[in-house]
């Protein structure tokens, strides 16, 4: 049975935006690709679009009458789940394209975050010049900022929804340079203080595997469990386990609960360490929270503050991530760095602090349950040094082996 053609689809509130979304369905359909309009107004009582309000509320997980209600804010909400369940029924999607202000980015955002990596998504939205990592997450997502409101077309609008609708048929449309996929994709989690030794293990393993380095920036950490969960990854050197530090003690660069959650779900082969959890994120210095500023504090720029992390910190997140490697079934090696988890954890450093790093080794002693598969390992190194990378990789490499024995 043929396939059918992928198409455009182009989303937002038709009962009030419908000019403008019909001018940037107009050019795409220009540059000879399909496009499926698909109305997402919480008042539309018409038909606006090739697909209706009706059409993607009867999508709702629970009943179309959960989004036509009088509270808006409850109507946004349900609109969103209702439209991400219909995106997730189409096979013919090769593109979103979404306009709209705070509740239209909303209500297409979730549905673009839950399509797979490379399917070009793309929201114009009046909020894309703040910070949008509430509506992007761990997905690709591009927002453009309209300048203008979106509520009309004029000489702004015009030029601006006409780079958006080329830009998406750009994306669909212009090819992609062949990729090797013969070598399996790994996981690499890094940050600036851990970056040799990341590097380093690249290097070794480039050959035999193509090396995904995600910062962790919490986002960074949620894209690589995302890939995780998607399959899309066959074995992690998580080196870089900062995240959670910003998620117990309360910087801005938390992954979230789920950190290390999808390696328990895959049981893929997992190589975590300690890396940059001697230290907590704040923006810029004048962000960091009145309860922290007489801690011990470090101007990585103008815009990143680091805070080093306290022996009662570091305990709680030994414990938390040991509870974590509790839950993993495959091949897991977790490897404390005994000299330092940093660039700046380092002798004479300004986060040198041997009682913290000793209260986080104990905390993941006396919590991991070790087994034949569970293991930790104390390496009298310090994480940048070319011989922990070796023994990560060494590690690493006895994990693939193993599981590919089975």
């Amino acid at each position: 049975m043929k396939k059918a053609p992928k198409s455009a689809y182009v989303i937002g509130t038709f009962d009030t935006k419908a000019r403008e979304l019909d001018y940037v369905a107009d050019l795409i359909k220009a540059r000879g690709i399909n496009t499926t309009t698909v109305d997402i107004g919480i008042k539309s009582k018409q038909n606006f679009a090739d697909i209706s309000a009706r059409d993607v509320a009867a999508h709702h997980p629970v009943s179309a009458s959960s989004v036509f209600v009088d509270d808006r804010g409850n109507a946004v909400t349900e609109m969103a789940r209702a439209l991400k369940a219909l995106i997730l029924t189409r096979d013919d999607i090769g593109g979103i394209i979404g306009l709209g202000g705070s509740g239209g980015t909303a209500m297409i955002t979730p549905g673009m975050r839950a399509l797979p990596i490379g399917i070009p998504k793309l929201m114009v939205s009046t909020l894309a010049s703040g910070d949008v990592s509430e509506y992007v997450g761990p997905s690709d997502i591009t927002m453009l900022h309209p300048v203008t409101d979106i509520a009309g077309l004029n000489r702004v609008s015009y030029k601006v929804l006409s780079n958006a609708a080329h830009a998406m048929a750009g994306m669909m449309t212009g090819p992609t340079p062949d990729i090797d996929t013969s070598r399996p994709a790994i996981g690499l989690s890094m940050f600036g203080v851990t970056t040799p030794c990341v590097l380093a293990i690249t290097d070794m393993l480039e050959t035999d595997f193509d090396c995904l380095v995600f910062h962790a920036t919490g986002v960074g950490g949620q894209s690589l469990e995302k890939l995780i969960d998607q399959g899309d990854i066959s074995g992690v050197l998580d080196i870089t386990t900062t995240e959670i530090c910003d998620l117990l003690v309360g910087g801005v660069l938390s992954a979230g609960e789920d950190r290390l959650g999808a390696v328990a779900r895959t049981q893929i082969p997992f190589i975590g360490s300690c890396g940059a959890l001697d230290m907590v994120n704040f923006w810029g210095i004048d962000s960091v929270p009145d309860k922290f500023k007489s801690r011990n504090l470090y101007r990585h720029n103008e815009q990143i503050t680091l805070m080093r992390t306290t022996p009662a910190e570091c305990a709680q997140i030994g414990a938390w991530i040991g509870n974590k490697l509790n839950a993993c079934d495959g091949e897991v090696d977790f490897l404390l760095p005994l000299k330092g988890l940093s660039a700046l954890d380092i002798e004479n450093g300004p986060f040198h602090d041997k009682t913290a790093n000793t209260a986080l080794f104990s905390a993941l002693e006396d919590t991991v349950k070790q087994t034949s598969k569970r293991r930790l390992h104390k390496l009298d190194l310090h994480i940048n040094d070319p011989a922990f990378a070796k023994a990560a990789v060494s590690l690493f490499q006895n994990a693939i082996a193993r599981q590919s024995s089975k």
